[in-house]
This record gives structure tokens, C-alpha cells and sequence, in this order.
């Protein structure tokens, strides 16, 4: 089982409802197809470097998995035949990305745990 790291790109006519159930339409999918979710970050909307089927932003969202390698080619023609996605990216991480991510969100957490409280 190897860890896939996926951002997809929706167009951002969606309603905050809409993305939801797009984001939660590839959890399921993932989760059905025997993929455990390592990490969720969803970036919202965001400026495109250059213009997708006339739009200049889009809502970003990253799921990190860990999965067969049969699970990707069902997930990227999902991708293809959702008329909401623009864009998608999936890559298979290797150690060292996946140690550099764990190291990114423990720095994250430890700094939230960090912060003081002024009384």
C-alpha cells in the first residue's frame, strides 16, 4: 500500500454546499475503494496562474491517502467525469515526502499548542 497525495481544482460557480458534497463525493469514493485518508487540507478559493474554461480561481482542496495503486486510475476518471473538477494532480509520495508532511503538521500542531495566553 503506498500514500497518494491528490489536489483537485472545482470551479467556483459551486455554492460552499456544493463543495462540500463534491469533497465529500472523493472521501466516500476513496474510503469505498479501500484508501485510508491520512490528511485533509482544504485551501479554498484561489487565483489561477492562467485562465481554466474562463475561470481565473477555483477551490482547492488536498487529500492525502494511503491506498492500492488500482485505486488511482478509478479516481482520475472520476475526476474526468465530474463537470464541477478543472483541474486534478495525484501523486504517489516517496519517504522522504511523506517524512517531510508528518514533520510539517507535528511543527503545526506543536506551534498551535505554543501559543501563549496573555492574562
Amino acid at each position: 500500500m503506498r500514500q497518494y497525495e491528490t489536489v483537485f481544482i472545482m470551479t467556483p460557480v459551486l455554492s460552499e454546499d456544493q463543495m462540500k458534497e463534491a469533497v465529500k463525493k472523493v472521501r466516500d469514493f476513496l474510503t469505498g475503494k479501500g484508501a485510508e485518508i491520512v490528511f485533509e487540507n482544504d485551501w479554498g478559493l484561489r487565483k489561477l496562474t492562467y485562465p481554466i474554461q474562463k475561470k481565473s480561481t477555483g477551490f482547492f482542496h488536498l487529500i492525502e491517502f494511503r491506498g492500492e495503486g488500482s485505486v488511482i486510475a478509478d479516481l482520475e476518471v472520476m475526476y474526468k467525469r465530474d463537470e464541477r473538477c478543472l483541474r486534478f494532480l495525484t501523486v504517489a509520495l516517496d519517504k522522504h515526502a511523506i517524512a517531510y508532511n508528518e514533520k510539517k503538521r507535528a511543527a503545526k500542531a506543536a506551534a498551535a499548542v505554543e501559543v501563549p495566553v496573555e492574562s
